[in-house]
C-alpha cells in the first residue's frame, strides 16, 4: 500500500521530470501558465512542487502547459515503486 508521501513524491518527480525534458526552469512554467490565465509565482510553484502538493486542477494545468508526456497508469505505479524503493 502506498502511504501519502509516497505520492506526493511522486507528483513532484512527474513534474520536474516533464520540466526537465524541456529545459523549464519555475519561472518559465510560471509564464507558461500565465499565458493560460493562471497567476502562480515561480516560487509558490517551487514550494508547491518541492512539497508534492498540487491541487488537481493545477496538476493538470502544469501538465497541459508543459505538452507532458501521456500519464499511464503504468507510468504511476512505476514513479511510484522508485518512490517506494528510495526511502
Amino acid at each position: 500500500m502506498k502511504d501519502q508521501s509516497q505520492w506526493r513524491k511522486a507528483v513532484q518527480r512527474i513534474v520536474r521530470s516533464e520540466m526537465s525534458l524541456r529545459g523549464m526552469k519555475y519561472q518559465g512554467l510560471s509564464d507558461r501558465l500565465a499565458d493560460i490565465g493562471i497567476s502562480q509565482s515561480a516560487d509558490n510553484l517551487r514550494n508547491k512542487v518541492n512539497k508534492g502538493i498540487l491541487g488537481a486542477d493545477l496538476m493538470l494545468q502544469i501538465l497541459y502547459v508543459l505538452n507532458a508526456r501521456p500519464l499511464s497508469v503504468e507510468m504511476m505505479s512505476e514513479v511510484l515503486n522508485d518512490c517506494a524503493n528510495s526511502q
